[in-house]
């Protein structure tokens, strides 16, 4: 028992000093590979969008449900509007990550930690106004009591810029800021002359003012003038009729200008998020309606901040392969250990490879290199020497097999040590073989 517990610590100890060097190896490679390993993404994300009756809170809540599929919390942020959104983006108190931002505002951003995720969808310039007053242009408008959109909008910066082209100023009109809704809700209620809007045509108040008989919709006189003036403008055409056939709204095709909606977020987002988000986008914009084709948006087009690197990649080439098929956190957790484990087998596929023949010739060394020594015994008896001398062969014998007694070798190795006795019986054999010849001789 006691010399079956020496040969298993001895074959431990041996295992310890062939595969100790590598699993050392192993162990520093996987902590410097460790360093490049990004971190996880993290579980809560918050999006910046606008007032609860705007396009962008809807699809914030749509972005919502899907990213909850995903096992990420996003935390939908109402605002004003573009331009608070995007001083929250820029601030490192609000904690914003991601925005909703009307086009055309890149010059507003103070600095350069902003990226692009896509455009989303059209967003048309409205302009309502009451049924009572006669507006053939832009610049009839002076006068009138005019609703430009809430501070901190996208709406009040594009409408003003527009205003401004047609010689309209707070020195010569009512320039009034209220929110989306407040300035739908004046605007039927009489209370305002002329409201304009900078948003979807799926939003609450855009389609109460179409349902309404009290208010006319105005189209942009010189529309491809104002597109000249701001390249980041679009015109569309609003057909007659399209709003209510029966009715004939419009009674004749208007033409409008829009600006598109960007996803735009921190430069430091977690690719992943940039990759879910785009997912979500996908989903969510893809299809299209009204003024948007299928399958025109998202789209990297139209973008005014750098787009990000991990959205032009997504564009190009899509969900990663893993993200196809697997959950979110699954997928994420697999590619940043393939970034750490790729060149750990690089270098210690080889190393282990080599191991088990190492370690082989290690076990075996122990019992071949006795060989030498059987081998000079062996010629020693061959030769024949005097009685002296076989006493000293008989001497190294035995020694030979007490150290060969002592051979710690697994059981895997144990047929060649048996083999190592059996050849030191034969000799012993020969030995008295020899020795009854000189006896009888």
């Amino acid at each position: 028992m006691i010399q079956l517990r020496h040969m298993k610590d001895g074959d431990s100890g041996e295992k310890l000093k062939i595969f100790g060097p590598a699993i050392l190896v192993a162990i520093i490679g996987f902590v410097i590979a460790w360093q490049y390993v990004g971190p996880a993404p993290p579980r809560t994300l918050t999006m910046a969008t606008s007032s609860p009756t705007g396009a962008y809170f809807a699809s914030g809540k749509s972005y919502r449900e899907i990213l909850a599929k995903n096992g990420v919390t996003l935390v939908v942020k109402n605002t004003s509007g573009s331009v608070e959104n995007l001083r929250l983006l820029q601030s490192k108190d609000d904690g914003v990550d991601v925005a909703f931002v009307q086009g055309g505002l890149s010059a507003l951003a103070e600095q350069d930690n902003l990226v692009a995720l896509g455009s989303l969808f059209f967003e048309p310039m409205w302009i309502f106004y009451r049924a009572g007053v006669s507006i053939e242009k832009v610049s009839d408008l002076q006068r009138l009591r005019v609703a430009v959109g809430p501070e901190g909008s996208g709406s009040k910066v594009l409408t003003l810029q527009m205003l401004g082209l047609a010689g309209i100023d707070e020195a010569n009109t009512r320039i009034l800021s209220y929110d989306s809704q407040k300035a739908a809700d004046l605007l039927l209620g009489g209370e305002i002359d002329v409201a304009f809007f900078v948003d979807s045509h799926r939003s609450k108040h855009i389609l109460q003012l179409f349902n309404s008989k009290s208010v006319r919709l105005y189209g942009i006189d010189r529309a491809e003038a104002y597109a000249i003036r701001y390249p980041f403008l679009h015109v569309l055409k609003l057909p007659q009729g399209v709003i209510d056939l029966k009715d004939n709204i419009p009674p004749r095709d208007l033409m409008l200008v829009a600006p598109t909606a960007q996803l735009v977020a921190r430069a430091d987002l977690h690719p992943a998020l940039i990759h879910l988000l785009l997912q979500a986008a996908e989903k969510i914009h893809f299809k299209g309606g009204g003024f948007e084709k299928e399958g025109q948006f998202p789209t990297p087009r139209y973008v005014e901040f750098q787009l990000s690197e991990e959205a032009m990649r997504y564009y190009k080439s899509g969900p990663t392969f893993l993200q196809r098929y697997l959950p979110f956190w699954v997928a994420n957790f697999i590619s940043r250990m393939i970034v750490m484990l790729v060149p750990l087998i690089i270098v210690l596929l080889p190393l282990f490879k080599l191991m088990p023949p190492l370690y082989r010739w290690r076990m075996r060394s122990r019992i071949y290199r006795w060989y030498r020594t059987l081998e000079a015994v062996d010629a020693d008896i061959t030769q024949g020497h005097t009685h002296q001398d076989l006493e000293k062969t008989i001497a190294k014998l035995d020694d030979l097999e007490r150290n060969v007694a002592t051979i710690s070798v697994p059981l895997s190795f144990r047929e060649e040590l048996y083999d190592l006795r059996l050849h030191i019986d034969l000799l012993r054999k020969k030995l008295g073989d020899g020795q009854d010849r000189e006896a009888t001789g």
